[in-house]
This record gives structure tokens, C-alpha cells and sequence, in this order.
């Protein structure tokens, strides 16, 4: 199946026009519609924060200007929407609760669209982005420079629901890239994985693939990093947080260290 929508979160600062860029660049090759959402920070989840110290005549001044923020980033966010050159595009500009509105605009989205900002802990959208992703469970890609459907896909395989839940939503990405590399670092785990399964498994879905096994061992995310870059992976489709995230903040684990690096854009799917 096609994706449809491809939906970019918009913050009203100066990522947005990347952001909607990358979305761009994603839809185009599916004929899709770009869903450029403004998230503003939402007024009623700041009220018990203010409590009697801001009392009187200080808390509707403090309202106001957190409005009158929201609106200039609106705004500017309208503004890096209207010079987006797609055809097919919506602009949506969510009002409180907006959290609950904009977990529903991802859910009926086939994929979300951040640029590395969100993605590695920085920026308005960043508590967004780890909602989306390890909350919503959606299909995510971080895009990053040289994003193109259509090249090399890399996977990140071992075998783990995680990954296998990756590959079933990016079947459609995969099934446009002109050749796809299955990563496999058996050495580097304790899980059984066969990567010439997923292989079959690609097969029958119309994708071909080849097969790369890294004899590396010790942590396995940065030589997947590092063979998906070199192999020249314009994307690297990866589950995301196979570990309680707790654990993952307190130890870092393979989905901050794909965050993290400096490599190819990333579809996540937890």
C-alpha cells in the first residue's frame, strides 16, 4: 500500500522549512499530500505550572504573551508552508488540548516527517518527537542532507519485533529504492537472526535486497551506522527502542546512538 499523507509537525521556528522540504521530497515520489501541522505550546497545560504566584493582573499578562507567541509562530509557520512548492499540501494549526489533536493528525498519517533537531533532544518539538515515535508508535523519519527515495535503503536487522515492525511499515519506501542492503551484526547479539528470512520475506513483497554481515562485536549501532554509510544509504530503516525507554535514557542504547550519529536519514518504527 501507497502512503497518502506524509505529515510534518511545525513548531513556528526556523527547522519548519526543512522539515516541510524533506516531507516534500517523500510525498513526490508517492504522489502524496503534505500535512504541514503547527503545534503551538498549549496555554492550558502551563496554567498549573503559574499557581498564586502569578495571581492578579500578572496572569493574564502571562497568558497573553504566550498567545501572542503562539500566533507569531503560526505565522511563521504559515509563511514556510506557503513556499512549499507541492501541489498537494494542508495546513493545520491545532488549538487546545493540542497534544491529544496532534497525536490524531499522526494516527491518520502514513508517515511523520522531523529533521534532526526533535530527534536528538532539541528544539519546541523535541518531547513531540519521542511522543510520536515510542508513544504513538508511528512511522517516523528523521530526515537528514541527501534524502532521496528512490536510492539505497539500508536495514537494520536482528530479527527483533522492533526491526521486523521497521520493515513491515517501510515497505512502500523500500519497494521504491532501487536496491536495498539488509545489515545483519549477529556476532554483536544474542538474538537468532536469519537475515536470508527477511530476504525471502522482502521477495515475495516485490523487493529485492543483498545481504551484508558485520563480524564486529561489542555494540552493534555504530557499525550499522557505519556500513549503512558507507555502502552510500541515502535512508536506514531501524526499530526503535527495543528497551524499556528508561533504560535507554540511563544507558543510551542503538536508537540514541542512530539519533545521535552522523549518517543517513532514519525511518523509525517502534
Amino acid at each position: 500500500m501507497d502512503w497518502a499523507r506524509i505529515m510534518a509537525p511545525l513548531s513556528g521556528g526556523e527547522g519548519d522549512g526543512r522539515v516541510l522540504s524533506a516531507a516534500a521530497i517523500v510525498a513526490e515520489a508517492f504522489d502524496a499530500e503534505v500535512a504541514g501541522v503547527y503545534a503551538p505550546a498549549d496555554v492550558s497545560d502551563l496554567m498549573p505550572w503559574m499557581g498564586d504566584a502569578y495571581s492578579g493582573a500578572v496572569q493574564p499578562s502571562a497568558l497573553d504573551s504566550l498567545r501572542q507567541a503562539a500566533a507569531a509562530g503560526e505565522a511563521s509557520a504559515r509563511n514556510a508552508f506557503a513556499q512549499l512548492g507541492h501541489a498537494k499540501k494542508t495546513f493545520i494549526a491545532l488549538d487546545s488540548p493540542v497534544w491529544a489533536a496532534l497525536a490524531m493528525e499522526a494516527r491518520l498519517s502514513d508517515l511523520i516527517v522531523f529533521d534532526d533537531g526533535p530527534a536528538r533532544g532539541r528544539g519546541a518539538l523535541a518531547e513531540t518527537f519521542q511522543q510520536i515515535v515510542a508513544g504513538e508508535q508511528r512511522p517516523t523519519l528523521v530526515a537528514r542532507a541527501g534524502l532521496k527515495v528512490g536510492g539505497l535503503a539500508a536495514v537494520a536487522w536482528d530479527g527483533g519485533k522492533e526491526a521486523s515492525r521497521a520493515v513491515r511499515t517501510a515497505i512502500p519506501l523500500l519497494a521504491k529504492a532501487a536496491s536495498v542492503l539488509i545489515l545483519s551484526a549477529p556476532a554483536a547479539s544474542p538474538r537468532k537472526s536469519d537475515p536470508k528470512a527477511l530476504q525471502r520475506f522482502l521477495s515475495v513483497r516485490g523487493v529485492a535486497s543483498s545481504i551484508e554481515t558485520l563480524t564486529d562485536t561489542g555494540d552493534p549501532a555504530p557499525n550499522l551506522v557505519r556500513a549503512a554509510r558507507s555502502a552510500g544509504a541515502e535512508v536506514l530503516v531501524a526499530g526503535a527502542y527495543g528497551h524499556p525507554r528508561l533504560q535507554e535514557f540511563i544507558f543510551g542504547g542503538a536508537t540514541r546512538t542512530f539519533l545521535n550519529a552522523e549518517g543517513p536519514s532514519l525511518f523509525l518504527s517502534h
